[in-house]
């Protein structure tokens, strides 16, 4: 319920107003207490002050294995646990190798301790040395470098490159974690916000823009899987037909991207509004490789229906980057 208080001044020059009691006696505010604040535009947040505290969770793995422990491994790493206490009756062997490979695909985990009925894991890094703007440049890097090299695959038959890229996708699902678990941290306390010096909105979009560049990777990954079927060289028409489809979908997600860390609202809004408009030229240029297809065998014609699909959808998830750009460029009420 919202609670209302009149603001008083104290000594002349002190402004000052009472918390409710409630809120108070449940996160043990009392006389003497100190409390933080933290101010965020037109809003002032207030917190108990607290000595910093890793915070630990527990969780029984008993009826968990395979892909269901790894998952959950995962949401207890991006939910912001800084040690994680996984228990059962006995851990299996399994279980302890689900988890070590779990432990090694995230940022910062390591096993700290290992017994019959009990796995302690620990966040190692410090979130405040975390850079949300760096882990997101980072996806942007890898992601376009990704798709690049998976079509690259497909014009030289080079499996060792396609299975580069697979593995590569390791390396954005990581940093799509890492930024999963700063934004849920901002979300949770406003320190977390100030310690990145950035306001929580922005963290959002970041966020937002982070999950386009996860999916972008996922279909760079696919078309990866998809080159290792082709056992004849692909045309050079429809080859350079795919290439030129790349590049203009590249120009969108880094057009998006640019508009998204654009600190002037009027050159972010033109940037946005570009990559925006492009992603209408791109469909038709996708419609125009699939006519080059309809001649082929119709296996051979379905994969490379799937590819030129992957590379367009690339440049819709672009756009919507450069859509969380223009709500970021936007005025705020």
């Amino acid at each position: 319920m919202v609670e209302t208080r009149k603001v008083q001044v104290t000594g002349g020059s002190t402004y000052t107003v009472s918390i409710p009691k409630d809120w108070a006696t449940e996160n043990g505010v009392s006389a003497g207490s100190e409390v933080e604040f933290y101010p965020e535009g037109d809003s002032l947040f207030l917190t108990p002050r607290s000595e910093e505290e890793r915070t630990e969770g527990t969780l029984d793995i008993s009826n968990l294995e395979g892909d269901e422990l790894t998952r959950a491994v995962m949401t207890m790493y991006v939910s912001g646990f800084d040690i994680i206490a996984l228990e059962s009756g006995r851990i299996t062997t399994d279980q302890r190798r689900t988890i070590r490979e779990a432990t090694q695909s995230l940022v910062g985990l390591e096993v700290l301790e290992e017994t019959r009925d009990r796995v302690v894991i620990r966040d190692l890094l410090d979130s405040s040395e975390l850079s949300i703007h760096n882990a997101v440049t980072r996806m942007r890097l890898i992601a376009l470098s990704m798709l690049e090299d998976a079509i690259a695959a497909i014009a030289e038959m080079d499996e060792d490159l396609a299975h580069d890229v697979i593995q590569r996708d390791d390396d954005v699902d990581r940093l799509w974690m890492v930024v999963s678990r700063i934004f849920r941290a901002t979300l949770r306390t406003p320190k977390a916000a100030e310690e990145l010096g950035l306001p929580r909105e922005v963290c959002f979009d970041y966020q937002s823009a982070a999950r386009q560049l996860e999916r972008i990777g996922d279909h760079a990954t696919k078309i990866a899987h998809l080159s290792l079927n082709f056992e004849q060289p692909v045309s050079e028409e429809i080859i350079a037909a795919i290439e030129e489809l790349f590049e203009e979908s590249k120009k969108v997600v880094n057009g998006g991207m640019d508009a998204l860390f654009a600190e002037d609202s009027n050159e972010a809004t033109r940037l946005a509004n570009e990559s925006r408009e492009s992603v209408q030229e791109i469909d038709e240029r996708a419609r125009k490789i699939d006519e080059l297809l309809r001649d082929l065998d119709p296996a051979r014609a379905q994969l490379l229906g799937l590819i030129v699909d992957s590379v367009s959808r690339s440049a819709d998830y672009g756009g919507n980057i450069a859509e969380t750009a223009l709500q970021k460029a936007a005025p705020t009420p």
